[in-house]
């Protein structure tokens, strides 16, 4: 039915009936990842290249996460993103809540596909990132080895920076206090345990400068103003290539996780998004990621693929797995709320 000929129907009514149909077509689809150099890197991999190849324009945003945000605008008709790059809690929450279209794994490959704990029916893995102790190889010609080393203020003087939150943070103050990496979770899971992280802070608390962008900790140890930091491993080792900077890792003792991306419940893009998505899980896509990112992926067949002169630097390859601690999600699900509440308490005094 042509528009021009309907002459005798208000502009009132047009608005009714088309309403949808308009919203639909209003915006462009959008994606919203964690910014800095990994986002620069799926820009180059993912985003433009999908451009290019199906004609459908990629908008970017960048987000520090928060499951509220999401809450937000899905439940308050605001969902003004469509793909969103999301921790494993987040995840796990919104799936529960509603907040996610279901993944098509059929489109996807099928969840066999993508590695261990990459796969649940709202979301799909995007990355396998670190966290863990960062210092300035510039200024310590031998630095720090283990969280015991970084809180060691007279043996390695001057500030340090940790993530201004109880997630990662908790870890790192029970395995400083001689906490086995296995039985880190075990300890948290104690009322003992808890008290006795936050007991370990208290030793470290006035020589923390407390970040809440992932860009921050390069920009605090370029800048002299700490000597080291609990910092995503990515972010520094991108510094290095980006700005020369001699960033050190240290991979004993960090953590890793996998991030997801999702698909908002009620997008009007919803059929690019999944689109998008598929393209972006694609083996042949995926490969060229961590060479730019320094981050690990999660589809199987395209993480045989990865440039061997890189394997060293990113979270999945076998030996910095194996000194490391996987992020327990379930206890960030259960527990997130109640220790962001005593962390942000404790945190003010």
């Amino acid at each position: 039915m042509r528009i021009s000929n309907l002459t005798g129907i208000s502009a009132a009514c047009l608005a009714v009936v088309f309403g949808a149909t308009f919203s639909a077509q209003a915006r462009d689809l959008t994606v919203s990842a964690w910014g800095g150099s990994s986002q620069a890197a799926q820009k180059k991999v993912y985003y433009e290249p999908f451009a290019a190849k199906t004609g459908t324009k990629v908008l970017e945003d960048s987000w520090s996460g928060g499951i509220g945000i999401l809450r937000t605008k899905v439940q308050g008709g605001n969902a003004n993103w469509d793909v969103v790059q999301v921790e494993a809690d987040e995840a796990i929450l919104g799936c529960d809540e509603g907040l996610f279209e279901k993944m098509d794994w059929k489109a996807l490959g099928g969840k066999d596909a993508f590695v261990k704990g990459a796969a649940t029916d709202c979301a799909v893995g995007s990355v396998v990132w670190t966290t863990g102790l960062v210092y300035d190889g510039a200024k310590f010609a031998d630095g720090p080895k283990s969280w015991a080393d970084f809180w060691d203020v007279k043996k390695f003087p001057g500030k340090r920076t940790m993530r201004k939150g109880p997630k990662y943070t908790l870890e790192s103050a029970l395995m400083a206090d001689g906490v086995a990496p296995a039985d880190v979770y075990k300890t948290l899971r104690t009322p003992a345990g808890i008290d006795r992280a936050f007991k370990k802070l208290d030793e470290l608390k006035p020589n923390i400068v407390w970040w809440t962008a992932g860009s921050q900790p390069p920009q605090l140890l370029a800048s002299g103003e700490v000597v080291m930091a609990d910092a995503y491993f990515s972010r520094a080792l991108a510094a290095n290539k980006a700005d020369g900077r001699k960033f050190k890792v240290v991979w004993p003792g960090s953590v890793y996780a996998i991030d997801f991306w999702v698909i908002l419940k009620g997008t009007p893009n919803k059929e690019a998004a999944a689109k998008l998505v598929t393209f972006m899980t694609r083996p042949e896509q995926q490969k060229g990621f961590p060479p730019l990112a320094f981050q690990g992926i999660t589809s199987v067949e395209g993480a045989k693929q990865v440039d061997a002169a890189v394997q060293p630097s990113i979270p999945t390859y076998p030996a910095n797995m194996q000194v490391a601690l996987p992020l327990d999600v379930e206890f960030w699900v259960d527990n997130n709320d109640q220790l962001n509440q005593r962390f942000n308490a404790w945190a003010s005094k």
